[in-house]
């Protein structure tokens, strides 16, 4: 049997999918339903986890944020965007791309690679985004990293990869697992983890910024499907 030796996190939002009105709507949604006020604004969420942009937006809403808080926004977020599903297939997209490099990594390296995803969503969330736009099939998302609430992103990197590693009983090296994302917070969190990141600009950061935030590599997007791969084979150690 071929050893896996490399494992590719893959960020969601803004790296694979753009589903922004639709997560507007929900945190409007989950909001009320929380509060039982109207969100007046929502808080930044490029490069974010969950549970920042929740309590963000309760404190720019002028609510003080509570330890009940965050569980009942979670649980709501997870129904609004359920109540949504049909939405996500409506008005999000997949970033151009996205699809051809995870199917072509799965074809080229096969069974070498593991693929997952290491995310700021909640999991019941992330799994419907990639589960409706067509995204899930090369996808390991049972052993993804998912807001909990608790994790830094940087730990979460590092349960993802155990998880995998469990799953498929090997190890993969900090330095053969490859974070692909969109963001200065994603590459520092990469860093803290040990790890290689690939950096693409479909964000809300250009490529001089996340050069200068130190990624190992940076395209403007993954419409090259040669050059994300080779970039992903190259930092993978």
């Amino acid at each position: 049997m071929t050893t896996l030796n490399r494992l590719v996190l893959w960020n969601i939002d803004h790296t694979l999918v753009d589903v922004g009105r639709v997560t507007r709507e929900a945190y409007a949604a989950a909001f009320r339903r929380t509060t039982g006020r109207p969100m007046v604004r929502l808080a930044p969420t490029h490069g974010r986890t969950e549970s920042e942009i929740i309590f963000e937006t309760l404190a720019f809403n002028d609510i003080a944020p509570d330890d009940d808080h965050l569980p009942a926004f979670t649980a709501a977020l997870a129904e609004t965007f359920a109540e949504r599903r049909a939405d996500l297939r409506a008005q999000g997209r997949v970033l151009a791309g996205a699809r051809e490099a995870i199917a072509a990594l799965a074809r080229l390296s096969a069974p070498r690679t593991a693929q997952s995803v290491l995310t700021g969503c909640i999991r019941p969330n992330a799994v419907l985004k990639l589960t409706e736009l067509g995204l899930a099939d090369h996808l390991d998302l049972d052993t993804g990293g998912y807001e909990t609430g608790v994790y830094s992103k940087a730990a979460l990197l590092d349960l993802a990869r155990t998880r995998t590693g469990d799953k498929h009983r090997t190890r993969f090296r900090e330095t053969a697992t490859v974070y692909v994302a969109d963001h200065p917070r994603d590459v520092q969190a990469a860093h803290i983890a040990g790890s290689p990141i690939v950096a693409v600009a479909t964000g809300g950061a250009t490529a001089a910024e996340l050069r200068a935030a130190g990624a190992d590599r940076v395209l403007d997007d993954l419409s090259d499907t040669g050059a994300v791969l080779s970039a992903i084979t190259e930092l993978a150690l």
